[in-house]
This record gives structure tokens, C-alpha cells and sequence, in this order.
């Protein structure tokens, strides 16, 4: 469906993924305000709020924004059902009259504007990931889904950012971190924002089929430790790749490579015994899915059992045509275990002519996290892929993000928060964001004007201005402007920018990431990135200031 607007089409969207976020996901005191500001008559006063953020998480100097595609379908389909207004009534004070009631039935998010960063960008603190304008009781009714919908969010896509930038753009990053996420929304939340954050493919198939974000898996150790013995395997027979012909007895291929690696003159009487329940379970699976044969080798003992199992299937597969997928770690000294495999891969691959042998991928898992995957890459390691679980959907280095959802103006005049701690004091009045870019093609600094400021150019020198601290302040002259809010949503038909699909937020987080100064990007003392106010802004910050603030009197 869609509605013709100012002679644009805009589309009917959807509601959000998850069912759960309806006009009742929020704390009770935005109704009792609600009804609060209905009593008062000033519900239908025209107010402007910021979301935004304090600090970056995780000891670091950036913030990948994420979750505004489901808060536009939120408010896009915003309503109180009858059921919900009824355990509104039952949940407020008894003294609260009916036309409040009346009041619920039509509301909706008609009259609300929502600009907003871009989802996938690189943001910082202070500066308005959203500015939500609207009558005042419903953009509170908006408050907390909108920061439940954007603070786990980010954060997550951040933490999966971070994990990217130690791993290297060369390694594939897997999330496996269901069974650990806060429930089935933290999974499916998690999956989602990690691909976002630029994570290559997640093991929740929900996930896969809600985003269509890449699956991967193989198998557990429950499943090598199932297996007993080779007998166990009933049809034994593989049609080769292209199906021209029949091994009967893939078993006996296997154990006879096994048995060429154990003699082998290049790996010295490296192997001897081997698991023969292993080798079942390797064969077992090679036999249900020969074309993507992957195996998880350290059920018993990776270099004396896993590694010459594997290789002896994956040697049986290739001589029917296919190319095994590799191994994977979950267990033990990742660095040099990897780098033993690849050794023993090279060595096959030479002495028995198999091309690409000894680049086969190796995946390594278990409780991996930021710290791991830094020291791996100090000592040195060959592993390709990594999946990582409890670590970064659960963003264990740090619990929330902290965004906050403040006043700036009402009904055009503007308001600001005070307090005794400078960092809680917010930036009043309806503003406009930019991003000023060096010669190198950099962001330099983040700039935030009064709404009817003229904009930054091109060329000329601005004076940008720490918010509270008069001593910090430069001068820049930006070679490129980036305005950094845009419309999101302006009624059910207006006119605004369309929400991108999930590949395209993908990679321009990947993108912004890329374009940041690496001295920013480092996991130990980065660089701040500088926020700053025009000079007329800042003037203005401090004239509100000493006008709210309240003068003491000594006697």
C-alpha cells in the first residue's frame, strides 16, 4: 500500500519485528504524565526532544547507531487497542477521568516529526541520534521504547564493530551467540546488529529467516561423541560430485587415506592411533553433507586424533569430486593449534597433489572476545574465522549504552536540563548537526548550530567550540559538510527518507568505520573525537544557563 503525498509516494510500513514493542512497552510514568499534561491542557503543546548519548562504551571513541528502522515502523503504526486502554485505566489512579481515555483512543503519531542520524553511521556523544518533535504527550508516550529500541541496539552493533576492527578485515567473524543472549529477543536483536556492525553470518536461523543475514554451522561435540564405531554406519555409498559415478564403501576410502597419512614419508611418523568413533562421526557427516564438510576437531585430541581424522575424509572427498569446507577450534591453545593444522595441511597438500589443500579454512570458537582475539594476532595464528558467542551479544565489557531522551524546546522557547555534574547538562533549543571533513578525507569534527544558523561551507573557516568548556575551541576549515539529520517521518504521508535494507545500513557502518582516523579507531587510548557548538550556540547555551540556574543568597 501506499499514500501520494506532495506528489511523492510514501510506503505503508510495517509494523516492528518484534511483536512485543507496542504503545505499552514503556514505564508507567509516561501515562501518568501524559494524563498530567491532559489535565493541564498542555498535551497538544508543541515540544522537541533529543536522544542522545553521554559516553562512548567500551573505553572506546565511537558509536555505531542502530535501531532506528524499527522505531519509524513503531511509531508508524502507533495505537492504543482497546485492551490497552482498558489496563491503562485499571493501572492509573481511580480519580482519573474518562476523557483522558477518550483522548488515548485517538492518538497517534500523525503529527510527530522524527529526524534522525542515519542507522549504520558512526555517532558520538551529545550529538542528537533523533530529534522528535510532536505534541508533548505523545512524543513522551515515545521516550522509552524509543531508547529500549536504540540503546541495546548500538551497542551491540558497536561491540561487534570493535570486534571486526581486532580481527581484521580479512578474518570472517561468525555470531553464535544465541544460547547465551538475554532471551529470544536479545538473540534475535543480537543477530541482527551484529551482522549490521559487520559481522559475516550468525548460527540463528530465526535470524537468518527474519534478515536474511548468512547462516553458518556444522556440528557439536555431542555429535562426534555419539558415534562408537565405523560399523555403525549403515549406507556407506557417495555418488561423486558430478553423479557420473559411485564410491560403495566411503568408509573404507576413508580409513584407507587415514591409513596412507599415519605411513606418510613427509609427516615423519607424526600420527599414530587414531579415535575410530571420531573418524565415524567425521565420515558420518561427510556422507550427509559432502559438499560442505566442516568438522569440529577437539572432541579427543586435535593434533593426535582430530587433524589426521579430518584429513583422511576430506582426502576421501576429494576423490569423488569435492572440497572439504575445514576444521573448526573450540578448545585449547588456538594460536599454535591453528598454525600446526595449517602445517600438516601444507604438508598433504604437497606430498599428494591436492591444490588448495593447505588453505583450507580454519574456524576457531570458544568464549572468544576483543582481549583474545588481540592476543592471538601478537603471538600469531592461522585461523580464518571466528565465532564468537557470549562475548558480544551480551556485551559483557559493559551493560547499557546510556542514551538519554531530553526537552530542548517547547512550544519554541527553549529549555534546558541543569546540573551539578557538567556532562547531565543538556544542549537546548531545536538544533541542526554537521560533520566537518579535513584535506584527508577524515571527519575532523562533529558541529551542532541553532536551526536557523546558516550552515557550515565549504572553504570557510569555522569557529567550533567545546559545549561547556570555554578554553576548547579551534578554528576549521572542512573540505567536505555532511548535514547529518534527515527526515525520517512527517505523518503517514510526508514526505521523507526511505529506510534502507539491512546490507545497505551493513555497508555504510562498514564504510564510516573505514573513513574514521585510525588514532580514533584504536583499542587502547584513542584520540578523542571533538564535539562542538557554533559560537553562537555556545553563547546561548551559557545565557540559558545563568538564566535557569538559581542564584544562592548568603547570609
Amino acid at each position: 500500500m501506499a499514500a501520494k503525498s506532495n506528489g511523492q509516494v510514501s510506503k505503508v510500513l510495517d509494523g516492528p519485528i518484534n511483536p512485543m514493542v507496542t504503545p505499552l512497552l514503556t514505564d508507567l510514568y509516561q501515562f501518568t504524565m501524559a494524563y498530567a499534561y491532559w489535565k493541564a491542557g498542555k498535551h497538544n503543546e508543541r515540544a522537541v526532544f533529543d536522544l542522545y548519548f553521554r559516553k562512548n562504551p567500551f573505553g572506546g571513541e565511537y558509536t555505531v547507531f542502530a535501531g532506528l528502522e524499527e522505531c519509524i515502523k513503531f511509531i508508524a503504526n502507533f495505537k492504543l487497542a482497546e485492551d490497552e486502554i482498558d489496563f491503562v485505566r485499571e493501572s492509573l489512579s481511580s480519580s482519573c477521568e474518562d476523557g483522558f481515555f477518550d483522548y488515548l483512543r485517538g492518538v497517534d503519531c500523525s503529527d510527530v516529526e522524527v529526524y534522525a542520524v542515519q542507522e549504520g553511521s558512526v555517532v558520538f556523544p551529545k550529538v542528537p541520534l533523533l530529534r522528535v518533535e510532536g505534541p508533548i504527550a505523545v512524543v513522551q508516550l515515545l521516550e522509552t521504547p524509543f531508547l529500549n529500541l536504540i540503546n541495546y541496539a548500538s551497542l551491540v552493533a558497536t561491540n561487534a564493530a570493535r570486534h571486526r576492527f581486532v580481527a581484521g578485515e580479512s578474518k570472517m567473524l561468525l555470531e553464535f551467540g544465541l544460547r547465551r543472549a538475554q532471551g529470544p529477543d536479545g538473540g534475535i536483536g543480537a543477530s541482527r546488529y551484529c551482522y549490521m556492525g559487520g559481522f559475516h553470518a550468525t548460527s540463528n536461523v530465526a535470524a537468518g529467516k527474519l534478515f536474511g543475514i548468512p547462516l553458518r554451522g556444522t556440528h557439536s561435540h555431542a555429535f562426534v561423541s555419539s558415534f562408537m564405531s565405523p560399523d555403525e554406519i549403515i549406507d556407506k555409498s557417495l555418488h561423486s560430485s558430478d553423479k557420473r559415478s559411485t564410491c560403495e564403501d566411503f568408509v573404507s576410502l576413508a580409513q584407507t587415506w587415514l591409513n596412507k597419512i599415519q605411513w606418510s614419508n613427509s609427516l615423519n611418523g607424526t600420527f599414530g592411533e587414531t579415535n575410530q568413533s571420531e573418524l565415524a562421526a567425521f565420515t558420518s557427516y561427510a556422507l550427509a553433507f559432502p559438499d560442505n564438510f566442516l568438522a569440529l576437531v577437539d572432541t579427543y585430541d586435535v593434533m593426535r586424533s582430530g587433524i589426521p581424522n579430518f584429513c583422511a575424509v576430506a582426502l576421501a572427498l576429494n576423490d569423488l569430486g569435492y572440497k572439504a569446507a575445514g576444521i573448526r577450534l573450540d578448545s585449547g591453545d588456538l594460536a599454535y593449534l591453528s598454525s600446526e593444522a595449517r602445517k600438516i595441511f601444507c604438508i598433504i597438500e604437497k606430498e599428494f597433489g591436492v591444490p588448495g589443500f593447505g588453505k583450507m579454512v580454519i574456524t576457531a570458537s570458544n568464549d572468544l572476545n576483543e582481549e583474545t582475539l588481540d592476543a592471538l594476532n601478537k603471538q600469531g595464528h592461522e585461523v580464518d574465522a571466528f565465532g564468537i558467542g557470549t562475548y558480544v551479544v551480551t556485551c559483557y565489557a559493559q551493560a547499557a549504552l546510556g542514551c538519554v531522551f531530553k526537552l530542548v524546546e517547547i512550544n519554541n522557547q527553549p529549555r534546558i536540563k541543569l546540573s551539578e555534574d557538567v556532562t547531565k547538562v543538556s544542549i537546548p533549543c531545536k538544533k541542526r548537526s554537521y560533520r566537518l571533513y579535513g584535506k584527508e578525507g577524515y571527519p575532523l569534527v562533529d558541529i551542532m548550530t541553532g536551526e536557523n544558523e546558516p550552515p557550515p561551507k565549504v572553504g570557510e573557516r569555522i569557529l567550533c567550540r567545546h559545549p561547556f568548556n570555554e578554553s576548547k575551541r579551534a578554528y576549521v576549515v572542512p573540505q567536505r559538510v555532511e548535514e547529518l539529520l534527515k527526515c525520517f517521518w512527517q505523518g503517514p504521508g510526508g514526505v521523507r527518507e526511505d529506510l534502507p535494507p539491512l546490507n545497505d545500513i551493513r555497508e555504510r557502518c562498514i564504510s564510516q568505520l573505514a573513513k574514521m582516523r585510525p588514532d580514533h579507531m584504536r583499542r587502547l587510548n584513542p584520540t578523542p573525537y571533538k564535539v562542538s557548538v557554533s559560537a553562537k550556540l555556545y553563547d546561548f547555551i551559557h545565557f540559558l544557563w545563568l538564566n535557569e540556574a538559581p542564584v544562592g543568597e548568603l547570609q
